[in-house]
Protein backbone atom coordinates (compact mmCIF):
# COMPACT_ATOMS: atom_id res chain seq x y z
CA UNK A 1 0.00 0.00 0.00
CA UNK A 2 1.20 3.49 -0.88
CA UNK A 3 2.12 6.30 1.49
CA UNK A 4 -1.06 8.76 2.83
CA UNK A 5 -0.79 11.34 0.30
CA UNK A 6 -0.37 9.12 -3.08
CA UNK A 7 -2.36 9.18 -6.27
CA UNK A 8 -3.99 5.50 -5.02
CA UNK A 9 -4.82 6.60 -1.48
CA UNK A 10 -5.91 10.14 -2.98
CA UNK A 11 -8.44 7.82 -5.40
CA UNK A 12 -9.44 5.26 -2.63
CA UNK A 13 -10.68 7.83 0.02
CA UNK A 14 -14.07 8.71 0.33
CA UNK A 15 -15.67 12.16 -0.48
CA UNK A 16 -19.07 13.67 -0.04
CA UNK A 17 -20.30 14.17 -4.10
CA UNK A 18 -23.70 15.29 -6.19
CA UNK A 19 -26.36 13.29 -6.96
CA UNK A 20 -28.91 14.89 -9.47
CA UNK A 21 -32.34 13.69 -8.08
CA UNK A 22 -34.50 15.77 -10.66
CA UNK A 23 -33.33 17.24 -14.08
CA UNK A 24 -34.08 21.48 -14.51
CA UNK A 25 -36.50 22.40 -16.96
CA UNK A 26 -33.81 23.73 -19.21
CA UNK A 27 -31.02 20.81 -18.47
CA UNK A 28 -28.74 23.33 -16.98
CA UNK A 29 -27.06 20.02 -15.29
CA UNK A 30 -25.56 18.56 -18.48
CA UNK A 31 -24.13 21.70 -19.28
CA UNK A 32 -21.63 22.47 -16.35
CA UNK A 33 -23.77 25.66 -15.30
CA UNK A 34 -24.92 23.46 -12.22
CA UNK A 35 -23.91 20.88 -10.25
CA UNK A 36 -24.05 17.23 -11.85
CA UNK A 37 -24.09 13.66 -10.50
CA UNK A 38 -20.27 12.79 -9.48
CA UNK A 39 -19.38 16.43 -8.63
CA UNK A 40 -17.07 16.83 -5.29
CA UNK A 41 -18.54 18.72 -2.60
CA UNK A 42 -16.15 21.11 -1.28
CA UNK A 43 -17.99 23.57 0.69
CA UNK A 44 -21.62 23.46 2.25
CA UNK A 45 -23.33 26.36 3.73
CA UNK A 46 -26.33 25.86 5.37
CA UNK A 47 -28.46 28.39 6.67
CA UNK A 48 -26.89 30.71 9.40
CA UNK A 49 -24.02 28.13 10.49
CA UNK A 50 -20.69 27.94 9.88
CA UNK A 51 -19.24 26.40 6.18
CA UNK A 52 -18.96 22.57 6.23
CA UNK A 53 -15.69 21.39 4.36
CA UNK A 54 -14.13 17.96 3.68
CA UNK A 55 -13.97 15.43 5.41
CA UNK A 56 -17.37 15.80 6.17
CA UNK A 57 -17.98 13.99 9.55
CA UNK A 58 -20.26 11.17 9.36
CA UNK A 59 -20.27 11.94 5.00
CA UNK A 60 -24.12 11.82 3.60
CA UNK A 61 -25.61 10.80 7.41
CA UNK A 62 -23.88 13.80 9.14
CA UNK A 63 -24.76 16.44 6.72
CA UNK A 64 -28.39 14.52 6.50
CA UNK A 65 -29.08 15.70 10.68
CA UNK A 66 -27.25 18.76 9.43
CA UNK A 67 -30.17 19.43 7.22
CA UNK A 68 -32.71 18.60 9.25
CA UNK A 69 -31.62 20.99 12.41
CA UNK A 70 -31.91 23.51 10.41
CA UNK A 71 -34.99 23.02 8.38
CA UNK A 72 -36.35 22.62 11.58
CA UNK A 73 -34.75 25.95 12.45
CA UNK A 74 -36.76 26.95 9.56
CA UNK A 75 -33.08 28.11 7.99
CA UNK A 76 -34.04 26.72 4.58
CA UNK A 77 -31.32 28.56 2.64
CA UNK A 78 -28.10 27.06 1.46
CA UNK A 79 -25.01 27.04 -1.10
CA UNK A 80 -22.69 24.44 -2.23
CA UNK A 81 -19.95 24.46 -4.19
CA UNK A 82 -19.14 21.02 -6.48
CA UNK A 83 -15.41 20.52 -7.77
CA UNK A 84 -15.49 18.84 -11.04
CA UNK A 85 -12.21 17.56 -13.34
CA UNK A 86 -11.40 19.74 -16.22
CA UNK A 87 -12.88 19.11 -19.36
CA UNK A 88 -16.81 18.35 -17.79
CA UNK A 89 -18.46 20.47 -20.05
CA UNK A 90 -19.10 24.35 -18.93
CA UNK A 91 -17.71 27.37 -17.43
CA UNK A 92 -18.00 27.18 -13.45
CA UNK A 93 -18.50 29.94 -11.19
CA UNK A 94 -16.07 29.93 -9.03
CA UNK A 95 -12.33 29.70 -10.93
CA UNK A 96 -10.43 26.91 -11.53
CA UNK A 97 -7.16 25.78 -10.50
CA UNK A 98 -4.98 23.36 -12.21
CA UNK A 99 -7.35 20.71 -13.98
CA UNK A 100 -10.36 20.83 -11.95
CA UNK A 101 -12.96 23.62 -11.65
CA UNK A 102 -15.86 24.84 -9.33
CA UNK A 103 -19.82 25.27 -9.67
CA UNK A 104 -22.24 26.97 -7.32
CA UNK A 105 -25.35 26.86 -6.68
CA UNK A 106 -27.96 28.43 -4.07
CA UNK A 107 -31.07 26.26 -3.00
CA UNK A 108 -33.77 25.63 -0.66
CA UNK A 109 -34.14 22.62 1.92
CA UNK A 110 -37.21 20.89 1.50
CA UNK A 111 -37.65 17.14 2.18
CA UNK A 112 -37.06 14.39 -0.30
CA UNK A 113 -40.20 11.84 -0.25
CA UNK A 114 -37.77 9.26 -2.42
CA UNK A 115 -35.87 8.96 0.90
CA UNK A 116 -37.88 4.97 2.38
CA UNK A 117 -38.34 5.43 5.76
CA UNK A 118 -35.51 7.79 7.12
CA UNK A 119 -36.39 11.07 6.50
CA UNK A 120 -34.25 12.24 4.29
CA UNK A 121 -33.94 16.17 2.97
CA UNK A 122 -32.86 17.31 -1.02
CA UNK A 123 -31.82 20.78 -2.31
CA UNK A 124 -34.35 22.89 -4.77
CA UNK A 125 -32.78 25.41 -6.90
CA UNK A 126 -33.88 28.97 -6.33
CA UNK A 127 -33.47 29.77 -9.92
CA UNK A 128 -35.18 26.32 -11.35
CA UNK A 129 -37.58 24.94 -8.65
CA UNK A 130 -37.21 21.51 -10.78
CA UNK A 131 -34.03 21.09 -10.37
CA UNK A 132 -32.78 19.28 -6.74
CA UNK A 133 -29.81 17.02 -5.53
CA UNK A 134 -28.75 14.93 -2.81
CA UNK A 135 -25.76 13.44 -2.01
CA UNK A 136 -24.18 10.60 -1.84
CA UNK A 137 -20.82 8.75 -0.31
CA UNK A 138 -18.15 7.86 -3.01
CA UNK A 139 -15.31 7.28 -3.45
CA UNK A 140 -12.91 10.30 -5.54
CA UNK A 141 -12.23 7.53 -8.14
CA UNK A 142 -15.97 6.98 -8.59
CA UNK A 143 -16.54 10.63 -8.69
CA UNK A 144 -14.05 10.80 -11.76
CA UNK A 145 -15.45 8.05 -13.62
CA UNK A 146 -19.20 9.21 -13.58
CA UNK A 147 -17.81 12.88 -14.90
CA UNK A 148 -15.99 11.27 -17.73
CA UNK A 149 -19.62 9.09 -18.21
CA UNK A 150 -21.45 12.13 -18.58
CA UNK A 151 -21.60 12.17 -22.35
CA UNK A 152 -23.08 8.20 -22.18
CA UNK A 153 -25.38 9.32 -19.24
CA UNK A 154 -26.44 12.42 -21.29
CA UNK A 155 -27.75 10.33 -24.09
CA UNK A 156 -29.21 7.37 -22.02
CA UNK A 157 -31.39 10.60 -20.01
CA UNK A 158 -32.69 11.39 -22.98
CA UNK A 159 -33.73 7.80 -24.26
CA UNK A 160 -35.45 6.97 -20.90
CA UNK A 161 -36.74 10.55 -19.70
CA UNK A 162 -40.82 9.97 -19.45
CA UNK A 163 -43.12 12.86 -20.05
CA UNK A 164 -44.97 13.43 -16.86
CA UNK A 165 -48.77 14.24 -16.34
CA UNK A 166 -51.01 15.30 -13.83
CA UNK A 167 -53.61 17.06 -12.72
CA UNK A 168 -54.08 20.98 -12.21
CA UNK A 169 -56.73 22.87 -10.69
CA UNK A 170 -59.40 24.62 -12.87
CA UNK A 171 -61.47 28.10 -12.26
CA UNK A 172 -64.76 26.72 -14.00
CA UNK A 173 -67.49 28.69 -12.15
CA UNK A 174 -64.94 32.02 -13.77
CA UNK A 175 -64.26 30.42 -17.28
CA UNK A 176 -68.05 29.23 -17.58
CA UNK A 177 -69.33 33.02 -16.57
CA UNK A 178 -66.71 35.11 -18.17
CA UNK A 179 -66.21 33.56 -21.48
CA UNK A 180 -69.03 31.69 -22.78
CA UNK A 181 -71.67 33.83 -24.89
CA UNK A 182 -75.03 32.66 -22.81
CA UNK A 183 -72.96 32.78 -19.30
CA UNK A 184 -73.16 28.83 -17.98
CA UNK A 185 -75.07 27.51 -20.91
CA UNK A 186 -73.43 26.24 -23.47
CA UNK A 187 -73.98 26.78 -27.25
CA UNK A 188 -74.08 22.93 -28.49
CA UNK A 189 -77.45 22.48 -30.24
CA UNK A 190 -78.00 18.42 -31.44
CA UNK A 191 -81.08 16.09 -31.88
CA UNK A 192 -81.12 12.64 -30.61
CA UNK A 193 -83.19 10.35 -33.21
CA UNK A 194 -83.88 6.73 -31.64
CA UNK A 195 -84.07 3.87 -34.23
CA UNK A 196 -87.84 3.24 -35.69
CA UNK A 197 -89.62 0.23 -34.76
CA UNK A 198 -90.46 -1.89 -37.34
CA UNK A 199 -93.51 -3.40 -35.27
CA UNK A 200 -95.73 -2.62 -32.74
CA UNK A 201 -93.80 -4.58 -29.94
CA UNK A 202 -91.07 -2.59 -30.51
CA UNK A 203 -88.47 -5.60 -30.32
CA UNK A 204 -87.65 -4.91 -33.67
CA UNK A 205 -85.89 -1.82 -35.49
CA UNK A 206 -85.04 -0.47 -38.59
CA UNK A 207 -81.22 -0.19 -39.49
CA UNK A 208 -78.87 2.10 -38.76
CA UNK A 209 -78.85 3.72 -42.55
CA UNK A 210 -82.90 4.30 -41.94
CA UNK A 211 -82.03 6.13 -38.58
CA UNK A 212 -79.16 7.97 -40.62
CA UNK A 213 -81.47 8.63 -43.48
CA UNK A 214 -84.03 10.27 -41.06
CA UNK A 215 -81.95 12.45 -39.42
CA UNK A 216 -80.77 13.46 -42.99
CA UNK A 217 -84.31 14.61 -44.05
CA UNK A 218 -85.38 16.29 -40.58
CA UNK A 219 -81.98 18.62 -41.63
CA UNK A 220 -82.75 19.65 -44.86
CA UNK A 221 -86.67 19.78 -44.54
CA UNK A 222 -85.37 22.30 -41.49
CA UNK A 223 -83.26 24.76 -43.95
CA UNK A 224 -85.81 24.15 -46.40
CA UNK A 225 -88.79 25.81 -44.55
CA UNK A 226 -86.67 28.25 -43.07
CA UNK A 227 -84.47 27.53 -40.48
CA UNK A 228 -81.18 29.21 -40.35
CA UNK A 229 -79.00 26.22 -39.28
CA UNK A 230 -76.13 24.57 -40.83
CA UNK A 231 -74.86 20.44 -40.68
CA UNK A 232 -71.85 20.02 -37.87
CA UNK A 233 -71.01 16.37 -37.41
CA UNK A 234 -73.18 13.04 -36.72
CA UNK A 235 -72.30 10.39 -34.83
CA UNK A 236 -74.28 7.33 -33.45
CA UNK A 237 -74.82 6.87 -29.62
CA UNK A 238 -75.15 3.45 -27.72
CA UNK A 239 -78.31 3.29 -25.47
CA UNK A 240 -77.78 0.41 -22.92
CA UNK A 241 -81.41 -0.94 -22.54
CA UNK A 242 -82.56 -4.60 -21.04
CA UNK A 243 -84.49 -6.74 -23.01
CA UNK A 244 -86.09 -9.92 -23.06
CA UNK A 245 -88.36 -12.48 -25.05
CA UNK A 246 -87.97 -12.42 -28.82
CA UNK A 247 -85.79 -9.55 -28.84
CA UNK A 248 -83.46 -11.05 -26.67
CA UNK A 249 -83.40 -14.49 -28.86
CA UNK A 250 -83.05 -12.60 -32.02
CA UNK A 251 -80.47 -10.40 -30.86
CA UNK A 252 -78.09 -11.99 -28.30
CA UNK A 253 -75.73 -14.59 -30.24
CA UNK A 254 -72.46 -16.47 -29.61
CA UNK A 255 -70.58 -13.29 -30.74
CA UNK A 256 -68.18 -15.09 -33.26
CA UNK A 257 -66.47 -13.45 -35.81
CA UNK A 258 -68.96 -13.90 -38.55
CA UNK A 259 -71.84 -11.70 -36.45
CA UNK A 260 -68.84 -8.72 -36.41
CA UNK A 261 -69.83 -7.59 -39.72
CA UNK A 262 -74.15 -7.54 -39.11
CA UNK A 263 -73.42 -4.72 -36.37
CA UNK A 264 -72.22 -2.58 -38.71
CA UNK A 265 -75.71 -1.85 -40.05
CA UNK A 266 -77.97 -2.67 -37.44
CA UNK A 267 -79.57 -0.53 -34.39
CA UNK A 268 -80.48 -3.19 -32.20
CA UNK A 269 -77.75 -5.88 -30.51
CA UNK A 270 -77.79 -7.72 -27.46
CA UNK A 271 -75.03 -9.47 -25.06
CA UNK A 272 -75.63 -11.31 -22.14
CA UNK A 273 -73.44 -10.39 -19.17
CA UNK A 274 -71.79 -12.21 -16.30
CA UNK A 275 -75.47 -12.67 -14.00
CA UNK A 276 -77.31 -13.80 -17.15
CA UNK A 277 -79.03 -10.84 -17.91
CA UNK A 278 -79.61 -9.65 -21.55
CA UNK A 279 -78.82 -6.32 -22.42
CA UNK A 280 -79.61 -4.73 -25.26
CA UNK A 281 -77.49 -1.97 -27.23
CA UNK A 282 -79.82 0.29 -29.03
CA UNK A 283 -77.90 2.40 -31.91
CA UNK A 284 -78.95 6.11 -32.10
CA UNK A 285 -78.33 8.61 -33.99
CA UNK A 286 -76.92 12.53 -32.76
CA UNK A 287 -76.93 14.96 -35.25
CA UNK A 288 -75.13 18.38 -34.48
CA UNK A 289 -75.90 21.72 -35.93
CA UNK A 290 -75.22 25.45 -35.27
CA UNK A 291 -77.12 28.21 -36.39
CA UNK A 292 -76.14 30.07 -39.32
CA UNK A 293 -75.20 33.25 -37.56
CA UNK A 294 -74.86 32.47 -34.29
CA UNK A 295 -77.74 32.76 -31.01
CA UNK A 296 -78.55 36.65 -30.95
CA UNK A 297 -80.29 37.96 -27.05
CA UNK A 298 -83.37 39.94 -27.39
CA UNK A 299 -84.73 41.43 -24.12
CA UNK A 300 -88.01 42.98 -24.36
CA UNK A 301 -88.78 45.39 -21.28
CA UNK A 302 -92.12 46.17 -20.01
CA UNK A 303 -93.89 48.79 -19.42
CA UNK A 304 -97.05 49.62 -17.29
CA UNK A 305 -99.58 50.49 -19.78
CA UNK A 306 -98.62 47.28 -22.26
CA UNK A 307 -101.09 45.31 -22.81
CA UNK A 308 -99.69 42.80 -25.13
CA UNK A 309 -95.88 42.24 -26.29
CA UNK A 310 -96.97 42.18 -29.87
CA UNK A 311 -96.18 39.19 -31.53
CA UNK A 312 -97.09 35.58 -32.52
CA UNK A 313 -95.37 32.46 -32.04
CA UNK A 314 -95.98 29.03 -34.50
CA UNK A 315 -94.09 25.80 -34.25
CA UNK A 316 -92.81 24.28 -37.60
CA UNK A 317 -93.42 20.67 -38.65
CA UNK A 318 -89.63 19.78 -37.39
CA UNK A 319 -90.17 21.28 -33.83
CA UNK A 320 -88.49 24.33 -34.35
CA UNK A 321 -90.46 27.55 -32.71
CA UNK A 322 -90.67 30.61 -34.53
CA UNK A 323 -92.38 34.40 -34.36
CA UNK A 324 -94.56 34.19 -37.17
CA UNK A 325 -96.13 37.85 -36.95
CA UNK A 326 -95.35 40.82 -35.80
CA UNK A 327 -97.42 43.59 -34.64
CA UNK A 328 -97.17 46.49 -37.16
CA UNK A 329 -97.70 50.04 -37.04
CA UNK A 330 -97.15 50.30 -33.37
CA UNK A 331 -93.93 51.56 -32.19
CA UNK A 332 -94.74 51.86 -28.87
CA UNK A 333 -95.41 47.91 -28.13
CA UNK A 334 -92.66 46.26 -26.44
CA UNK A 335 -91.94 43.82 -29.81
CA UNK A 336 -90.91 47.11 -31.59
CA UNK A 337 -88.84 48.67 -28.73
CA UNK A 338 -86.97 45.74 -28.20
CA UNK A 339 -85.83 45.65 -32.17
CA UNK A 340 -87.68 42.21 -32.69
CA UNK A 341 -90.38 43.65 -35.04
CA UNK A 342 -87.28 44.92 -37.38
CA UNK A 343 -85.38 41.31 -36.89
CA UNK A 344 -88.47 39.92 -38.21
CA UNK A 345 -88.58 41.69 -41.30
CA UNK A 346 -85.21 41.18 -41.95
CA UNK A 347 -85.45 37.70 -41.53
CA UNK A 348 -88.83 37.89 -43.91
CA UNK A 349 -86.65 39.29 -46.40
CA UNK A 350 -84.16 36.50 -46.57
CA UNK A 351 -86.52 33.91 -46.54
CA UNK A 352 -86.01 32.84 -43.12
CA UNK A 353 -87.75 32.16 -39.84
CA UNK A 354 -87.05 33.94 -36.98
CA UNK A 355 -86.66 30.64 -34.77
CA UNK A 356 -86.66 31.29 -30.78
CA UNK A 357 -84.31 28.60 -29.48
CA UNK A 358 -84.20 29.87 -25.91
CA UNK A 359 -86.62 31.70 -22.89
CA UNK A 360 -85.01 32.49 -20.25
CA UNK A 361 -82.53 30.85 -21.31
CA UNK A 362 -84.01 27.65 -21.02
CA UNK A 363 -83.78 25.89 -24.46
CA UNK A 364 -87.01 25.64 -26.22
CA UNK A 365 -85.46 24.03 -29.23
CA UNK A 366 -86.46 20.03 -30.32
CA UNK A 367 -83.97 17.50 -28.73
CA UNK A 368 -85.13 13.84 -29.29
CA UNK A 369 -87.38 11.92 -31.75
CA UNK A 370 -88.85 8.97 -30.32
CA UNK A 371 -88.93 5.44 -31.73
CA UNK A 372 -92.46 5.88 -33.05
CA UNK A 373 -91.53 8.75 -35.39
CA UNK A 374 -92.64 11.53 -33.11
CA UNK A 375 -90.28 14.75 -32.17
CA UNK A 376 -90.25 15.62 -28.63
CA UNK A 377 -90.49 19.56 -28.57
CA UNK A 378 -92.17 22.21 -26.78
CA UNK A 379 -95.92 23.64 -27.34
CA UNK A 380 -96.86 26.89 -28.34
CA UNK A 381 -99.89 26.96 -25.94
CA UNK A 382 -97.03 26.55 -22.23
CA UNK A 383 -94.83 28.97 -23.71
CA UNK A 384 -97.56 32.01 -25.10
CA UNK A 385 -98.69 31.38 -21.24
CA UNK A 386 -95.41 32.04 -19.93
CA UNK A 387 -94.77 34.90 -21.67
CA UNK A 388 -97.97 36.58 -21.05
CA UNK A 389 -97.11 35.79 -17.20
CA UNK A 390 -93.93 37.93 -18.11
CA UNK A 391 -96.55 40.72 -18.88
CA UNK A 392 -98.59 40.76 -16.65
CA UNK A 393 -96.37 40.53 -13.62
CA UNK A 394 -93.91 43.34 -15.80
CA UNK A 395 -91.12 40.81 -16.05
CA UNK A 396 -88.73 41.61 -18.49
CA UNK A 397 -88.43 38.93 -21.14
CA UNK A 398 -85.16 37.27 -22.40
CA UNK A 399 -85.31 35.65 -25.61
CA UNK A 400 -82.30 34.08 -28.11
CA UNK A 401 -82.88 33.90 -31.44
CA UNK A 402 -81.14 32.59 -34.55
CA UNK A 403 -79.41 34.92 -36.58
CA UNK A 404 -78.57 33.88 -40.14
CA UNK A 405 -75.55 35.00 -42.91
CA UNK A 406 -76.99 38.45 -43.42
CA UNK A 407 -74.29 38.95 -46.34
CA UNK A 408 -75.66 36.13 -48.47
CA UNK A 409 -78.45 36.68 -50.77
CA UNK A 410 -81.82 34.95 -49.76
CA UNK A 411 -81.67 32.64 -52.71
CA UNK A 412 -78.06 31.78 -52.50
CA UNK A 413 -78.41 31.46 -48.90
CA UNK A 414 -81.36 29.18 -48.44
CA UNK A 415 -81.89 24.88 -49.08
CA UNK A 416 -84.19 23.49 -51.90
CA UNK A 417 -85.36 20.23 -52.45
CA UNK A 418 -86.07 18.70 -55.91
CA UNK A 419 -88.41 19.51 -58.33
CA UNK A 420 -91.11 16.87 -57.36
CA UNK A 421 -91.76 17.25 -53.97
CA UNK A 422 -94.35 17.06 -51.31
CA UNK A 423 -96.45 20.37 -51.44
CA UNK A 424 -95.50 21.68 -47.45
CA UNK A 425 -97.38 24.67 -47.87
CA UNK A 426 -95.06 28.38 -47.76
CA UNK A 427 -93.92 28.32 -44.59
CA UNK A 428 -91.10 30.97 -45.21
CA UNK A 429 -93.97 33.87 -44.91
CA UNK A 430 -95.92 34.15 -41.40
CA UNK A 431 -99.27 34.17 -41.51
CA UNK A 432 -101.05 37.77 -42.11
CA UNK A 433 -101.88 38.95 -38.89
CA UNK A 434 -105.32 39.07 -37.71
CA UNK A 435 -107.17 42.55 -37.36
CA UNK A 436 -107.58 42.64 -33.76
CA UNK A 437 -106.07 40.19 -30.84
CA UNK A 438 -110.12 39.71 -29.72
CA UNK A 439 -110.76 37.97 -32.78
CA UNK A 440 -108.46 35.81 -32.47
CA UNK A 441 -109.36 34.91 -29.40
CA UNK A 442 -112.63 34.85 -29.23
CA UNK A 443 -114.41 31.19 -29.22
CA UNK A 444 -115.71 29.66 -32.75
CA UNK A 445 -118.67 28.10 -32.46
CA UNK A 446 -119.10 25.28 -34.70
CA UNK A 447 -115.49 24.80 -35.40
CA UNK A 448 -113.78 21.98 -33.97
CA UNK A 449 -110.99 24.20 -32.50
CA UNK A 450 -109.74 21.22 -29.99
CA UNK A 451 -108.56 19.09 -33.05
CA UNK A 452 -106.77 22.74 -34.23
CA UNK A 453 -105.02 23.92 -30.83
CA UNK A 454 -101.33 22.96 -30.14
CA UNK A 455 -102.27 21.83 -26.66
CA UNK A 456 -99.61 20.15 -23.85
CA UNK A 457 -99.37 17.19 -22.49
CA UNK A 458 -97.95 13.54 -23.61
CA UNK A 459 -100.69 13.12 -25.77
CA UNK A 460 -100.17 16.02 -27.85
CA UNK A 461 -96.71 14.93 -28.85
CA UNK A 462 -97.29 11.45 -29.87
CA UNK A 463 -100.76 10.79 -31.62
CA UNK A 464 -101.66 13.93 -33.23
CA UNK A 465 -100.65 16.16 -36.15
CA UNK A 466 -101.60 19.61 -35.16
CA UNK A 467 -102.41 22.46 -37.92
CA UNK A 468 -100.42 25.12 -35.82
CA UNK A 469 -102.17 28.54 -35.85
CA UNK A 470 -100.82 31.87 -34.74
CA UNK A 471 -100.63 32.37 -31.06
CA UNK A 472 -100.62 35.94 -30.35
CA UNK A 473 -98.84 37.68 -26.77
Amino acid sequence: MGPPDSPSSTAAATVLSIECLKRGVRADEWTGDAPQTGDIVEELWIGGSAPLRPPFKSGKSGVQKALHASYRRKETLVAVRVRRRGGGGGGGGGGGHGDDYYVELQACIVPYEGGGKRKEYMLRGIQDPNYAIGFSDRTESECLRLQESRSSRIVDALSTTQLQDGYVSYGWEQRMQETLPIPNLSCFLSVLFLPKSSDQSSSRYNGLEDTLARADAWLKASQYCGVPISFVNIQTEPLLTKISGETASSTVNAGSLSDLSNLATTSLYGFEDYHGVDIGVVRAVRLWYVPLGGEHAIEISLNEDDTRLGFAISRTEEGFIYISSVMEGDESAPSARSGLCQLHREATASSRLLIVSRVSNQKVLPWIVSSTGAIRCYDTVSLSQKLSLHRHVKVPVLMHVFLWDRGVPPSAGTEQFPKQKPDRGNRTQPPPARSTVEDDLKPKVGRQRAAERDTAGETSFRFQDFVLPNTWV
